[in-house]
């Protein structure tokens, strides 16, 4: 048995995350309906939908990642009746609990986020590449947060 309150949380949590992961999957189709390019990259600035869908992209997967990492996995884990600590730990800890495939891929989907918002708009080539791998790592945050959510819902507290 949990805290009422982490109870509360988790199930607030799981909420919020089935949102993220709808928010990011549609944002993903309409900005990836073909592969990103340095060319795509370079008129963001002269296409306001196009920039408002990258945007978007971005700022998504960072909430989805962020929520994920920062918010749901320690929750759980205190829930689960693990010790948490530094995020590092807390991944580790996930990884071997089955939560997640690879603290170091985390790791990886963290640095990733940072680069896209750090280099949005100055580079075409790093920023089509940052956006394009982004893409390729949707489907980990998703499976990520499915797993996450199937272990919280097997052991009946959402």
């Amino acid at each position: 048995m949990i805290l009422p309150a982490l109870s509360e949380r988790l199930r607030f949590l799981s909420r919020v995350v089935r949102r993220e992961c709808d928010h990011l999957s549609t944002t993903d189709r309409r900005l990836f309906a073909t592969p990103m390019t340095a060319q795509i990259a370079a008129v963001l600035a002269d296409d306001p939908d196009l920039s408002e869908r990258a945007e978007a992209f971005v700022s998504r997967f960072a909430r989805l990642q962020d929520t994920l990492g920062d918010k749901l996995l320690p929750a759980l884990l205190r829930a689960m009746g693990e010790r948490t600590g530094a995020a590092i730990d807390n991944l580790d800890h996930a990884e071997r609990l089955g939560l997640l495939d690879s603290a170091d891929r985390w790791t990886t989907v963290r640095e990733l986020r940072n680069r896209m918002i750090h280099e949005y708009m100055e580079d075409p080539v790093l920023l089509a590449d940052a956006l394009q791998t982004g893409h390729e790592f949707v489907p980990v945050l998703i499976a990520t947060a499915e797993r996450m959510l199937a272990e919280m819902q097997r052991r009946g507290w959402v």
